[in-house]
């Protein structure tokens, strides 16, 4: 799904576009907590977040993710969205709360991480 398209869908103002609304988005997923986003990430995959420090975008930078969306109103300071601009990470906000966010995102056909996690092998950890 375009990156646009999400953006209509969660009715969302576009903090920084990073010139990749035409992108394609595979999956996305849900997290407020670091260190679930560095577990869960995917390439070019869309986060959906309440958090707002400057470390989600360096985490977002690390997994290569596809565009954060924040949702439940939150909006970044001036420094999150500066190093995003830098980063070439495309910022949304919405103010849609996380549920109906993703609600909406997978009945329009976006999938969810779990479709797509790599299942632990036998015999290992």
């Amino acid at each position: 799904m375009k990156l646009a398209q999400i953006q209509k869908i969660l009715e969302a103002e576009i903090l920084v576009d990073a010139g990749k609304m035409d992108e394609e988005i595979g999956m996305a997923f849900s997290a407020d907590l670091i260190s679930d986003i560095l577990v869960m990430c995917r390439e070019q995959a869309l986060l959906l977040t309440g958090m707002t420090h400057i470390q989600l975008i360096k985490s977002a930078e690390i997994c290569d993710l596809g565009a954060v969306a924040f949702v439940r109103g939150k909006r970044p300071g001036p420094e999150v969205v500066a190093l995003a601009e830098q980063k070439g990470i495309p910022l949304l906000a919405s103010r849609l709360t996380m549920y109906e966010a993703s609600g909406l995102l997978f009945s329009a056909g976006l999938p969810g991480l779990s479709r797509h996690a790599e299942t632990p092998r036998e015999g290992s950890g």
